[in-house]
């Protein structure tokens, strides 16, 4: 079973810049897409950025410009830097592993919140 764990969630300002961290306990991470979604309060969860194994990108529009999404596999983790926060970024985001063909395994999550 594959345990991932998100950090680096915190409540900052509009303007503001984080960086998630999600951290797998085990491999085969170096070939699993990895991803970010996030769940704003009232709506339904929707895919924030995503990394393949070969490093190909994939965001949301909503994000492009803003946020980056990387790997280290030698230390089995993917990030996620986010800057220029908006009140719209708030919510619980959740870290995503997803192995060919149907397999997608889930964080906890972790609250983010921008607010004035």
């Amino acid at each position: 079973q594959v345990q991932l764990v998100e950090s680096g969630g915190g409540l900052v300002q509009p303007g503001a810049s984080l960086k998630l961290s999600c951290a797998a306990s085990r491999n085969p991470f170096s070939i699993a897409t990895m991803g970010w979604y996030r769940q704003a309060p009232q709506k339904s969860r929707e895919l924030v950025a995503s990394i393949t194994p070969s490093g190909t990108t994939n965001y949301a529009d909503s994000v492009k410009g803003r946020f980056t999404i990387s790997r280290d596999n030698t230390k089995t983790t993917v990030y996620l830097q986010m800057n220029s926060l908006k009140p719209e970024d708030t919510g619980v985001y959740y870290c995503t592993m997803s192995l060919f063909p149907t397999t997608t395994y889930w964080g906890q999550g972790t609250q983010v919140t921008v607010s004035s």
